[in-house]
């Protein structure tokens, strides 16, 4: 998993980076398939926000969130992906039987 963090007009300290890693990890725990994830964090006056973009073989999730506080939206953010993720797991994961289905035989 490639992981690329933008700051505007916030700096990425040492320990966001590795809140952020964090919680990433327990997405990445449901679906290893994940090739990258874009984190943007912005400061716009009192709202803290983050958004962030994972790519994942034949899509891309998009997710954002705000709070007061960076660490609460990142927290928002990581189980706003976490249930995208295992949507998308869901979805394509193979429904069908390995054998087809199971036929009953009469009794005489």
């Amino acid at each position: 998993m490639n992981l690329h963090l933008t700051g505007h007009h916030l700096e990425i300290t040492p320990s966001l980076r590795e809140y952020i890693e964090s919680k990433l990890s327990k997405v990445s725990n449901h679906f290893d398939h994940m090739i990258d994830v874009k984190v943007t964090l912005t400061v716009e006056k009192l709202v803290q926000k983050v958004e962030a973009t994972i790519h994942v073989p034949g899509n891309d999730l998009h997710a954002e969130s705000s709070d007061e506080n960076m660490y609460s939206a990142i927290d928002l953010l990581a189980d706003k992906l976490d249930r995208q993720v295992l949507k998308y797991k869901e979805k394509h994961t193979d429904h069908h039987k390995a054998n087809g289905a199971v036929k009953h035989q009469a009794t005489e």
